[in-house]
């Protein structure tokens, strides 16, 4: 059996390095490399989910027991999974609550976790279509998800950071497009 705390730990230091780009990996924060890592594989699940529920209506089942994934930095990672369905609400409950009490050793914020959730969701539903975000938006106003962030005009707001600007030298990088952070256009 695989020990998934240490396959997580080990999943952690290796964006910590990625991140640390040039510099000592601890030049990054810990729980940044934790977040940033939580947010990728929060939506390499999330994302066949939602098309397929926005294709076809059937949600892949992709609780961890039987859920596998080949551990590649630097963009998507091969994922398998069971021939069997599940729902949106088991994916949020089931894998992902998993991942978000996993996550929280390197003391990252259950605001934070849940923010890079409902983020991926928002993520996916932009490049699928109508049909995801209309999954979405349903699943943005019930818990855990609710008060993550909220969508306006087809745009996602955060109310919370995912962190990855603390990994550049200063703290001083660039915020993501969703990001509280991002002081709105007028």
């Amino acid at each position: 059996m695989v020990d998934e705390p240490a396959v997580l730990a080990e999943r952690v230091h290796a964006v910590r390095a990625r991140l640390a780009v040039g510099r000592a990996p601890d030049a990054v924060e810990l729980r940044v490399a934790a977040s940033v890592t939580h947010l990728g594989l929060v939506a390499r699940l999330v994302s066949p989910a939602l098309a397929a529920v926005a294709a076809d209506g059937v949600v892949p089942d992709l609780d961890l027991r039987h859920t596998w994934w080949q551990p590649v930095l630097g963009g998507a990672f091969p994922l398998s999974v069971a021939d069997t369905t599940a729902s949106i609400a088991a994916l949020v409950d089931g894998p992902i609550r998993t991942l978000v009490t996993a996550v929280r050793r390197f003391s990252v914020s259950d605001q934070v976790l849940w923010g890079n959730v409902a983020s991926a969701f928002y993520g996916a539903a932009g490049m699928i279509g109508e049909r995801a975000n209309v999954v979405v938006d349903q699943l943005i106003v019930r818990p855990p998800l609710l008060g993550t962030g909220a969508s306006a005009g087809g745009r996602f707001r955060r109310r919370s950071c995912c962190l990855i600007y603390r990994a550049a030298p200063g703290r001083d990088g660039a915020v993501c497009g969703d990001c509280v952070l991002v002081r709105p256009s007028s």
